[in-house]
């Protein structure tokens, strides 16, 4: 028997194969090069929200939020990943340049976007508070809270909230409450405080953290140069040692409250308040502004010195000069303040 004759139609049928053959090749590269490229030419990121639902409400959330996916060929990604049930609500960024295979690896993992805020050493909680409800990213859930209010919230004893929260960078989800960048902030500060005040040199003049808080504060607020920190809180714990008055700017300035417009008069320093240390005695009744960590460590661990005063040079430096009596303490005030070069 021959089969010459069928031979033609082999042919034709390796002809077809080969070509659909092509056509698949062609398509998973097509399919490939797509998965790979750039979602859009922007050079702008894109912050979106996933909420939760099916692999088609995903597409048509992120088209309708500025994500231009092609609704099919990601869909076929979805699936063929095996990632199409596992997208995670959220907020996300996508940033120039990004694949769409990248962005189902980042929905898919659950790689959300992350806001941040740094909140500033030497701020007032003032500031603080005004800085977290300028956030755009957070949920304001304390807005309508007085002080007391939100410390009652937070559980927290002290009567005010100066001083209780440390200054650092923080990262949260975008939505998340304000109420836990306070908690995450006073647990930090409390922390350190506390591991400090269990290592605490027992010779130093505080009774309770909250008394070191109080200094650090001070030292925080004095501090014009970072190299000064130890010095400064050392005079301070000599002058609380002997008795004499702090006798430091910040504080009065931070009695005088809204009265304050950049310049101290004499009258200032005479004018008692409970925050005036040229009236007063001791150390005033709360911390006067974030203290950094610098500080703090400063507070707990001053330098040894005899030096009971300090002067800033006021030559554009942030020095100080220390001196260990009056003498030599106006001496460095005649050089540096009253007749400066």
């Amino acid at each position: 028997m021959s089969f010459l004759p069928n031979a033609p139609r082999m042919t034709m049928l390796k002809r077809v194969f080969l070509a659909l053959a092509l056509i698949l090749i062609l398509a998973a590269s097509g399919f490939a090069w797509w998965a790979g490229s750039a979602i859009s030419p922007s050079k702008d990121s894109i912050t979106f929200e996933i909420k939760p639902g099916s692999l088609g409400s995903v597409i048509t959330q992120l088209n309708n939020q500025g994500v231009p996916v092609n609704a099919t060929l990601f869909s076929l990604l979805a699936r063929v990943t095996g990632n199409a049930a596992r997208l995670k609500a959220g907020y996300y960024r996508m940033k120039p340049g990004e694949s769409p295979s990248g962005l189902l690896e980042k929905l898919s993992k659950g790689l959300v976007s992350y806001e941040s805020i740094t909140i500033v050493e030497g701020w007032t909680f003032r500031q603080m508070r005004e800085a977290l409800a300028a956030h755009t990213g957070l949920a304001h859930d304390s807005a309508n809270m007085t002080e007391q209010e939100l410390l009652k919230q937070l559980g927290i004893t002290q009567g005010r909230a100066e001083g209780l929260f440390f200054p650092d960078t923080y990262l949260f989800t975008r939505g998340s409450s304000d109420m836990q960048l306070y908690r995450q902030a006073n647990a930090r500060l409390m922390k350190k405080l506390d591991d400090c005040w269990q290592k605490r040199d027992s010779s130093l003049p505080y009774k309770t953290p909250y008394e070191a808080l109080i200094m650090a504060s001070i030292v925080e607020k004095e501090t014009g140069h970072p190299e000064d920190r130890a010095m400064i809180a050392g005079v301070f714990t000599n002058r609380l040692k002997a008795g004499m008055k702090l006798q430091t700017d910040p504080t009065v300035i931070y009695g005088m409250g809204d009265k304050y417009k950049g310049v101290i008069y004499k009258s200032s320093l005479t004018t008692d308040t409970p925050y005036n240390t040229y009236t007063r005695f001791g150390l005033p009744p709360t911390p006067i502004a974030l203290p950094g960590e610098a500080a703090i460590r400063a507070t707990f661990y001053p330098e040894k010195t005899n030096a009971l005063y300090f002067v800033s040079r006021a030559d554009g430096t942030g020095k100080s000069e220390f001196t260990t009596n009056l003498a030599d303490h106006n001496k460095a005030v005649d050089k540096y303040l009253r007749n400066p070069q």
